[in-house]
């Protein structure tokens, strides 16, 4: 997770912009987005991170990530 430390808002608009493009219903995503900060939130909060990168941000740019990457996810 430290690629993550110095990202400028701009990077976390494009980054939210390309999702929503990739994305079929953008309510769908939103939702999914939502969850999956949710979730890091109560299952991370025995871990301290950098307190600058919010739980939803971090769940944006995770799940571009696995959209547009999706060799991080395959089977090794």
């Amino acid at each position: 997770m430290n690629k993550y430390k110095k990202i400028d808002s701009n990077q976390i608009t494009y980054k939210t912009e390309e999702l929503l493009e990739v994305s079929h219903n953008r309510y769908r995503i939103t939702m999914q987005v939502a969850n999956r900060a949710k979730r890091r939130k109560y299952e991370d909060i025995d871990i301290v991170e950098d307190p600058l990168i919010k739980p939803i941000i971090r769940a944006i740019l995770e799940m571009i990530d696995e959209i547009t990457q999706p060799e991080i996810i395959g089977d090794s």
